[in-house]
């Protein structure tokens, strides 16, 4: 831990004890599904701090599900092998070879790493992928022309979801186990296809029934144009800053992903600032919180 960090006091580390107590005891046996991405994968103590924060959650008895990006990984792992990245409309198209270094990356390094740390914490991490107990049936993504609708362009490996059948995650999460997925999903004729990593947090929160969906981001939550969080959006809400442009880029699939799941029964959807130090925990066991909630209405 850095030495400059102030000293806390006995009495104000009660109060926090003691405002925690209703969190846990509210979200004691339900499941927590993570999206882990952004600066918290890169940064050494925000890496520590985040797997620190899973072991917590599932020692005080909730049922965290980790699911994992790993965009810039992927980016540094293509350089090194020089393979140059073709780009459609913002997204990367996934040849076989691309595809076998997306594998390798996700399900290799980033899960291992994750896995790894969560363990060393006192934790019993799992590592998955959609391939393991046939959790993530996929097939191609088609996407459409953004000027021509009647168009639609062939992105390679990446993938749509079909259909999730959790059944492998609550065996883990029934014996005590954290899973930690790798956004990798497999096809009909059993090809290997890399799936946003967002849209399968929300997807498997869905199938889950989670209590909450948490997702990991490199800003303090959704902003407003000035800038300014909001803390609280409706689905109303969202459909106009969608339309006014204010919700855009890399955010569009984490907010789809976020109301989607705030529609089909996940209670409550929250999208945090990943670059807060245990900002899994300010968010779930403390009345301040740390970034935007979404609700169905």
């Amino acid at each position: 831990m850095p030495s400059d960090r102030p000293q806390i006091t006995p009495e104000i580390k009660a109060d926090i004890l003691s405002e925690a107590l209703p969190y846990i005891r509210r979200f004691h046996g339900k499941t927590i599904v993570v999206k882990y991405g952004g600066n918290a994968m890169i940064d050494q103590q925000l890496k520590e701090s985040f797997a620190h924060d899973v072991v917590l959650l599932k020692l005080v008895g909730m049922n965290p599900v980790v699911v994992h990006g790993g965009g810039p990984q992927i980016d540094e792992a293509l350089e090194r092998v020089g393979k140059k990245s073709q780009f459609i409309q913002g997204m990367r198209v996934t040849d076989a070879e691309t595809m076998e270094v997306v594998e390798w990356v996700l399900a290799g390094e980033v899960q291992g790493e994750l896995v790894t740390m969560i363990n060393s914490f006192g934790g019993m991490a799992v590592g998955l992928t959609g391939k393991d107990g046939a959790l993530i049936r996929a097939r191609k993504l088609r996407m459409p022309d953004r000027d021509d609708p009647t168009k639609s362009h062939d992105m390679g490996h990446v993938g749509e979801i079909e259909a999730i059948n959790p059944a492998v995650v609550k065996a883990l999460q029934d014996d005590a186990f954290i899973p930690v997925i790798s956004p990798i999903g497999f096809g009909a004729d059993g090809e290997t296809y890399n799936i946003n990593a967002d849209v399968v947090a929300g997807k498997i929160a869905e199938i889950l029934k989670a209590e909450k969906l948490v997702m990991l981001t490199n800003t303090p939550g959704v902003l407003d144009r000035s800038g300014k969080l909001l803390t609280g959006l409706t689905s109303r809400e969202i459909d106009e800053l969608f339309a006014d442009g204010t919700i855009s880029g890399g955010m569009l699939p984490k907010i789809s992903s976020a109301l989607e799941a705030a529609k089909s029964g996940v209670n409550a959807v929250h999208i945090i600032d990943g670059r807060v130090d245990h900002c899994l925990l300010l968010e779930i066991l403390t009345d301040a919180g740390v970034g935007t909630m979404i609700k169905s209405h």
